[in-house]
C-alpha cells in the first residue's frame, strides 16, 4: 500500500500549473484525434512510461498491489451521508462478498444499484469504486451494492459474471429491504465492470425465461468487444493505464483455453438483438481503447430503440473512475455520472 510519505509526494506533483506540468512531460500537450489529454493525467501517463512494466516478469498479484496502492493514493476523500455494511450473498458455490452503501437520507423512489468494478476480471477491488459509489449512493438517496467478484486466474471466466448476477439477482429480491422499490434494481460498471453490466442486462431482458430485466445499465468505458479492432484500439494503444500489452495480460490470464472471444457472453457487443434493453447511461474517455466500441454500441442502442444517455470525456483516460484525487477534472467528472445516475435511478423506478 501507498504510504502517506508517497502519496504526499504525488499531490505536491500534481499540485504544479498546467505549464509546469506540461513541462515535466515532454514539453508539449499530448493531442490526439483533436483531443487534448489533461495535464495531470499526461504527466501520470509520462512518469508511467518512464518505468516501464516488464511484462515478462508480470503477475496479476504484483498489478493487483499496484492498483490498490493507485487506490489509496487517487482514490479521492470520504464521502460524508453514507454508511457501508458488509454483505455475503450466497452464489453457486460459495459466497460473495460485497460492500452495501446505504444513504443516510433515503429516496424510496430510486432504484438499488449493482455496481461491478475495473480490473479485466484480473484485478481491481470494491476500493477502486469506493468514492463513486458512495457519490451515487449520496445523491440518489439509494442503496448500492458493489460486488467483489472472483478474480482470474484463480477463477477463470465465467466465475467473475456468475458473482456479478447472483449479486444483481440478491438485489432484485432484496430492494425493499433498504427502503428501494420493491423487485427492481438496475446494473452498472466501468470496464469489465461495464462488460458484466451489458451482458446482464441482455441475458435478463423481458424475453428470456424467467427474467427480472434491470430498470437501468450504467456503462463507463466498457469493455465490449474482445476482438474488437476499431481505430481506437491503434490510436491509444499505448495510453497510460490501459494498453495493448495489458489487455493481452488480462485476456491470457481471464479466459479459459479455447475460449472464443468474440461469444457474446464474454463480447455483448456482438450480440445482434438490442432492441428491449433499459435505457443505457453509457460515458467514454477519450484517451482510451475501448472509446470506438462503447460509442458504437451506444450508437447501436438508440438504433434499436433504447433510451440513452451519453458523453465522451475527452481530456480523460481509461480508468478515471479510480482517479478522482488526480484531477479535479476526473473528480469533475464522477461528479457529473453520479448525478445523471441518481437521476436515472428515480426516473427508473
Amino acid at each position: 500500500m501507498a504510504s502517506w510519505l508517497q502519496k504526499l509526494i504525488v499531490q505536491l506533483a500534481l499540485a504544479r500549473s498546467d505549464d509546469a506540468l506540461l513541462k515535466a512531460s515532454g514539453g508539449e500537450a499530448r493531442t490526439v484525434r483533436g483531443m487534448t489529454l489533461d495535464p495531470r493525467f499526461q504527466f501520470l501517463e509520462f512518469q508511467a512510461r518512464k518505468r516501464g512494466v516488464n511484462w515478462a516478469e508480470m503477475t496479476p498479484a504484483i498489478l493487483r498491489q499496484q492498483t490498490d496502492a493507485g487506490s489509496a493514493i487517487f482514490g479521492g476523500s470520504a464521502v460524508g451521508g453514507v454508511r457501508v455494511e458488509k454483505v455475503y450473498i450466497t452464489g453457486r458455490s460459495h459466497s460473495v462478498p460485497c460492500r452495501l452503501y446505504l444513504p443516510q437520507i433515503r429516496d424510496n423512489s430510486a432504484a438499488m444499484l449493482v455496481y461491478y468494478h475495473f480490473g479485466g476480471g484480473v484485478i481491481g477491488s470494491l476500493e477502486t469504486c469506493h468514492r463513486f459509489c458512495s457519490m451515487i449512493a449520496k445523491e440518489a438517496g439509494a442503496p448500492v451494492l458493489s460486488v467483489d467478484y472472483r478474480l482470474a486466474p484463480e477463477h477463470r471466466f465465467p466465475a467473475g459474471l456468475d458473482d456479478a448476477t447472483a449479486a444483481y439477482l440478491w438485489a432484485v429480491d432484496n430492494a425493499a429491504r433498504y427502503g428501494a422499490p420493491v423487485g427492481k434494481a438496475a446494473v452498472g460498471g466501468d470496464s469489465m465492470g461495464g462488460n458484466f453490466a451489458a451482458v446482464i442486462a441482455q441475458q435478463q431482458r423481458g424475453s428470456a425465461p424467467r427474467a427480472h430485466p434491470p430498470v437501468l445499465q450504467l456503462l463507463i468505458y466498457p469493455g465490449l468487444d474482445f476482438v474488437s479492432d476499431t481505430a481506437s484500439m491503434h490510436d491509444f494503444a499505448d495510453a497510460w493505464p490501459l494498453t495493448s500489452q495489458t489487455i493481452e495480460f488480462f485476456l491470457r490470464h481471464y479466459l479459459p483455453d479455447d475460449f472464443d472471444p468474440a461469444e457474446p457472453r464474454l463480447s455483448p457487443g456482438r450480440t445482434e438483438d438490442l432492441t428491449k434493453l433499459p435505457t443505457a447511461l453509457v460515458y467514454t474517455a477519450g484517451f482510451d481503447m475501448l472509446l470506438d466500441q462503447g460509442e458504437a454500441y451506444a450508437d447501436r442502442l438508440e438504433q434499436a430503440g433504447v433510451r440513452v444517455v451519453r458523453h465522451r470525456f475527452e481530456s480523460l483516460p481509461h480508468g478515471f473512475v479510480a482517479f478522482p484525487a488526480a484531477s479535479p477534472t476526473a473528480e469533475q467528472a464522477i461528479r457529473r455520472i453520479a448525478r445523471e445516475t441518481a437521476a436515472a435511478l428515480k426516473g427508473a423506478a
